[in-house]
């Protein structure tokens, strides 16, 4: 089977009778799930990104996981279904969020191992020693099954993006803070997906979230289901259905200088959703900060990228009338950046790292991205 090779099929809604038909198209032109024998456990890791509906559109949908695991019970294997949201990853906290997100109430065998374990990757670009989950390590083999949004700093989250769940809730925060810019987070996102190298990926693009993503965006109808061996690949084509170029998209920008995935021509899309496309999808805006003046050395090439970082970087910005004050961005900022005054949050710009987890998790999605009026004008005038 091409590693480079993407099935799509036309999925509606999340009614049974239709996810099972969409899964038969899905998963034929891909071998169906041959890889999946008697006696394994297949760990799938879905995006329980937080306490939220399914209906949101912010979470994998329990349908389709449902579906997913009675296929893999079928021939006699184990699946355990789980995530690390930010967050404890801990019994207690993991119970409210498969509650609220379906998964309890969907029948599937939900993941109770909450054991952390020190790994090293000394083939890692960026990340050879991590913590992570216990559970993703000591199954058989990985189905990655992401959803469709976007996503403040990456662009988009789906198939790559999604992996990062594999590192705990609370631990998260450091390695936002280990990997503060744009390029050194995304090729940490690639060196995940290279150490875990799961066996399938998938992606729910049945209704996904446009605008403020990953989640306090708008539940946005896309009719898609798409699957591929490669996460690359999979990624490729899924920004090519909510109209994303690859520079908006830093991991496969990045996952193409490293060769792990060919030009967008030489990747192969079957299936009915092949030509999905969604035309006026609301996607962040956000500014290509992997590299600036490339050009310039030395002190001046130093001096001008500072500038330039400043000037053209998206950023959170905060929308005071939604603000209701909680402090749970000024809690969960890794960098420190965020202090209270007038029971609002105040940004430090020299000390925030533009990591978006402010942005990420305020309840109320009164932090926005924000890209400066300098980056737009200069958009418009590259046109």
């Amino acid at each position: 089977m091409d590693y480079n090779f993407v099935s799509a099929a036309k999925c509606s809604s999340y009614e049974a009778d239709e996810v099972k038909d969409a899964f038969d198209r899905l998963l034929a032109p891909l071998g169906g799930l041959s890889f999946v024998k008697p006696g394994m456990t297949v760990a799938v890791k879905v995006n329980l990104v937080a306490a939220m509906k399914p209906e949101r559109g912010a979470t994998t949908h329990p349908a389709l996981v449902a579906e997913l695991c009675r296929r893999i019970t079928e021939v006699g294997a184990t699946a355990v279904v789980g995530d690390s949201p930010g967050g404890p990853f801990t019994g207690i906290y993991l119970s409210g969020v498969y509650s609220s997100t379906g998964m309890s109430a969907a029948g599937v065998p939900l993941n109770r191992d909450f054991d952390v374990e020190r790994c090293d990757f000394p083939e890692g670009e960026v990340m050879k020693d991590f913590s992570f989950s216990s559970w993703l390590l000591r199954a058989d083999a990985v189905i990655n099954f992401a959803k469709l949004k976007t996503h403040g700093m990456m662009g988009m989250s789906a198939a790559v993006k999604n992996l990062f769940g594999g590192i705990p809730g609370t631990i998260k925060p450091e390695y936002h803070y280990r990997f503060p810019n744009t390029k050194s987070f995304a090729n940490m996102l690639i060196d995940i997906d290279e150490f875990l190298r799961p066996a399938l990926s998938i992606v729910d693009g049945v209704v996904g979230m446009e605008g403020n993503g990953p989640t306090m965006g708008k539940a946005r109808e896309i009719g898609v289901l798409a699957a591929s061996r490669s996460p690359y690949a999979l990624d490729s084509f899924c920004a090519s259905v909510v109209g994303l170029s690859e520079a908006g998209v830093p991991t496969l920008q990045l996952a193409r200088e490293r060769g792990l995935v060919p030009p967008v021509d030489m990747i192969e899309v079957v299936g009915d959703g092949a030509d999905v496309r969604i035309g006026n999808f609301e996607n962040v805006e956000r500014s290509n900060d992997i590299e600036f003046f490339v050009g310039l050395v030395g002190i001046k090439g130093k001096v001008f990228n500072k500038i330039a970082r400043a000037a053209l970087s998206t950023r959170p910005k905060l929308k005071g009338s939604e603000c209701v004050g909680c402090r749970k961005c000024e809690g969960i900022c890794p960098a420190k950046a965020i202090t209270m005054k007038g029971k609002k949050p105040h940004i430090d710009r020299s000390v925030c790292i533009r990591c978006f987890c402010c942005q990420e998790f305020c309840p109320k999605g009164a932090l926005k991205v924000h890209r400066p009026v300098v980056a737009k004008i200069l958009t418009k005038s590259g046109k």
